[in-house]
């Protein structure tokens, strides 16, 4: 039995691995979970899996329910649960989006779970420090994202040091057949419309822009101990090749499947095993697939992500707080599409973030005043 902690559970990552849990009841218990706004989804599975502790967004959404569970509130609460420990062979799923997820990641290791990680934050800011945790308190952590997934599974037996490149493959998110001219005047709603996937507002935004495969190149790095100069990324417009790995000798090992997240998510929670899942299978007969050059002309926030890597230190926490209120700024239509980009540049260009010493007080402490200063500017909380 795994006693499972969900951190997003009415997100789509988090709805999704409760498929999983609902089909494996006896491998799978919730032991903790936080809900979000959605709060008729929230009551919903609260009382299907009856957690012993509960965190709610706000406490004004804390109900009385069919039993007596430990309820906390806000960003405190998603730490009570991360410091929750009653047995052996825990599992913290975090599906939370947005920096917010990086303090439970911390906490959840230091109080021995296991991680199944959807968080971007958690490694793209603090990858060193969450190795190091990890180290330190001798824990696992399983990647959820269908591309580290893909490239876990291809390494499987297979040695690290015989490893030419990691191949990530990308959709080419909403705006995949426009121009950079035609993105001038998109809206949110076209920017919503993902061609092959169901993910939450931010990482659609961030597949359009390409953000979302430059987070992938930094967790991979952090992931697999591969040189950023070793991690490509290719435009795979049908969603069929999650990642591919290229060894010394030009062999490449892709993992193939259909587009559906519970795969990635299963292998997660069941890692090392393939168990049998009651979701998409993938029709190989007439199957295409086509690759292309990802551009940084065309999709400038991917070089960004390399910029970002290669000045280290505290500039991937810049890199993401930027991002992070930009993409906020466009869903709430104050800024234009294309201005996401501008305002990610201006802060990875900005020289005085390099004095920042890197540490996990001073990542947490820039991140929030990136973000709010930025929403501030456009008269945003």
């Amino acid at each position: 039995m795994k006693y499972v902690y969900l951190v997003g559970a009415c997100g789509s990552i988090g709805t999704q691995a409760l498929d999983i849990i609902r089909d494996n009841k006896d491998e799978f218990k919730v032991i903790g979970m936080s809900v979000g706004s959605n709060l008729e989804l929230a009551y919903k599975l609260i009382e299907e899996f009856k957690p012993e502790i509960v965190c709610y967004r706000k406490e004004s959404h804390i109900k009385e329910l069919s039993y007596n569970p430990i309820t906390t509130y806000g960003d405190n609460g998603l730490l009570e649960i991360a410091k929750y420990h009653k047995y052996d062979n825990e599992l913290f799923i975090n599906a939370l989006v947005g920096i917010a997820g990086l303090l439970p990641t911390v906490e959840a290791i230091r109080a021995k779970k296991n991680i199944a990680l959807a968080n971007k934050e958690t490694l793209v800011v603090a990858g060193d420090i969450i190795n190091n945790l990890i180290k330190e308190y001798n824990v696992s952590l399983y990647p959820i994202d269908s591309e580290h997934s893909a490239i876990l599974q291809c390494l499987t037996g297979e040695k690290i040091k015989e490893v030419k490149r990691l191949i990530i493959t990308a959709s080419g998110g909403s705006f995949r057949d426009r121009t950079r001219e035609e993105l001038s005047n998109v809206t949110v709603k076209e920017a919503l419309a993902h061609p092959n996937w169901s993910m939450g507002p931010k990482i659609t935004i961030d597949s359009a822009t390409m953000m979302n495969k430059g987070f992938e190149v930094i967790e991979a790095h952090y992931l697999f101990n591969i040189p950023y100069d070793r991690i490509a990324t290719i435009l795979h417009r049908e969603s069929i090749v999650h990642s591919m790995v290229e060894f010394n000798d030009s062999s490449i090992k892709a993992q193939i499947g259909a587009s559906d997240m519970h795969t990635p998510i299963a292998y997660a929670l069941k890692y090392p095993h393939h168990d049998k899942l009651n979701y998409d299978n993938l029709n190989l007969i007439g199957l295409k697939l086509n690759f292309e050059e990802l551009s940084y002309d065309r999709y400038p926030c991917l070089k960004y992500a390399y910029d970002a890597a290669n000045k280290g230190g505290c500039y991937l926490a810049v890199l993401n707080a930027a991002n992070e209120a930009a993409v906020k700024l466009f869903l709430n239509n104050k800024i234009k599409f294309l201005e996401i980009e501008n305002i990610i540049n201006d802060e990875i260009n900005n020289d005085e973030y390099s004095k920042i010493e890197y540490n996990l007080d001073n990542i947490l402490s820039l991140s929030y005043k990136i973000i709010n200063k930025i929403l501030t500017r456009y008269g945003v909380d």
